[in-house]
């Protein structure tokens, strides 16, 4: 076991009284503030079962590189949308995209389109792309956001050049189909909080459950919406994130009569936690190319504001990852 942040004295004294905060890890699933559950990795030690990532990682702000990546005031914000899809592609990502750095965009890129419109309205400056090879370098940029990029959407310099972004402090933002890329990168699979795409069941009707009402990409949002989606089962679960959203018991997989590793009353849609120096927001939702563009959509409007205020607290223009 590894201890993060914390001399042993000071872990044992943290895990005897424990720690408060937001929605967070806990023995059995999604805790709850007060219930004695860690508050991040710099306050507890890795239990058995939980991946070590060689990386500080948990919800303690103290956890953050800003080391150049992070917006600052007065500056523009700038974010890198990469959809680069050499496994099965969602329809919401359309047709394929030439190579290179802000390709056209026709009628049918419509996840890229909309992102792209919702951000700017925010004044963010938007790059887009689904070559590998054009994201070598991403100083310039605040944040990332891989829209359902996935399968081996990353070469080694594109590896090497996303894990030295994030390092320095940028935002990570992972979408929908994010959770099925590079099954075999360790790092990756962290940076998503310790968690990865398992399966799903059919497209169908769900209501989404907020479970933090503090933080920025949710406090706006009704308690509970309807919504439509894959409902993305997850192996490993989450860990040290704090818990944004979840499906309702009654639509997601329960597993408890087949062996089928689905979450029951614990489904997360949604978290966020720093990671090795950055700061990373989650969420398994976006499947449906409706809630990119129809504003008839069930929920549509509420999962816009969710994503668009977790883009903007993932590159620090608003308070990131509040419990």
């Amino acid at each position: 076991m590894k201890f993060r942040g914390l001399k042993i004295p000071a872990v044992l004294a943290a895990l005897a009284l424990g720690a408060t905060g937001g929605t967070v890890l806990a023995a059995g699933g999604l805790g709850k503030p007060g219930d004695g559950s860690p508050n991040g990795v710099t306050k507890a030690i890795y239990t058995d079962g939980i991946t070590d990532y060689g990386v500080d990682r948990g919800t303690d702000p103290k956890l953050y590189n800003d080391w150049g990546n992070g917006w600052e005031e007065g500056e523009t914000a700038r974010v890198l949308i990469y959809s680069y899809t050499p496994g099965p592609r969602h329809a919401h990502l359309g047709d394929r995209l030439d190579p290179g750095m802000n390709p056209p965009l026709n009628d049918t890129n419509v996840a890229q389109s909309s992102l792209k419109e919702w951000l700017e309205a925010e004044g963010v400056q938007v790059d887009w792309t689904e070559d590998p090879t054009a994201i070598t370098r991403l100083n310039s940029y605040n944040g990332f956001i891989a829209l359902s990029a996935n399968r081996d959407a990353y070469d080694d310099t594109a590896q090497t050049s996303l894990k030295q972004f994030v390092r320095r402090g940028g935002g990570f933002v992972g979408i929908h189909n994010a959770f099925g890329a590079e099954y075999h990168w360790p790092w990756y699979e962290g940076l998503l909080g310790g968690a990865n795409f398992y399966d799903h069941g059919p497209n169908r009707e769900g209501t989404v459950e907020v479970l933090n009402k503090k933080d920025v990409s949710t406090k706006g949002l009704p308690k509970e919406w309807e919504y439509k989606d894959e409902w993305y089962n997850l192996v490993p679960f989450p860990s040290y994130v704090n818990f944004l959203a979840k499906v309702d018991a009654e639509t997601s997989d329960t597993g408890r009569d087949t062996g089928h590793p689905g979450h029951g009353d614990s489904h997360p849609v949604s978290w966020c936690h720093y990671y090795d120096g950055g700061r990373s927001w989650l969420t398994t939702l976006g499947h449906d190319p409706a809630t990119w563009t129809d504003a008839d959509f069930v929920g549509q409007e509420h999962f816009q504001e969710h994503v668009v205020n977790g883009v903007l607290s993932a590159i620090g223009m608003k308070q990131f990852c509040k419990s």
